[in-house]
């Protein structure tokens, strides 16, 4: 039963992100939920939340909230990933530019 709501939190949390990234959900047309400190806060809250839902003793609606709440999180830690990706790429960039093969008439 354990695996069967992982599964199910992570089928949700993939109906509710669309191909651009962004979450579908009610939630965040109608009520802004704090947003986590740092990437490492949203990680954890949304272990958090799995760990939760696998007990498999919350009732619907807390369950429902907590997939809205996850889909909200995964989001977050996706854009946050993407960012850190681009910095990535254009110190890599910078690096590439400066560290060029000296010349053979150079030696």
């Amino acid at each position: 039963m354990r695996y069967f709501y992982r599964f199910l939190a992570i089928e949700v949390l993939i109906n509710y992100v669309d191909n651009a990234g962004h979450v579908m959900t009610k939630s965040s047309k109608n009520a802004a939920t704090p947003q986590p400190e740092s990437f490492e806060a949203a990680s954890a809250e949304l272990e958090k939340i799995v760990t939760t839902m696998e007990a498999g003793q919350m009732p619907l609606e807390a369950s429902l909230s907590a997939y809205k709440r996850g889909a909200e999180l995964l989001q977050y830690c996706q854009n946050k990933l993407q960012d850190a990706q681009q910095q990535v790429r254009i110190l890599e960039a910078d690096m590439l530019k400066n560290f060029t093969a000296p010349d053979i008439d150079d030696r």
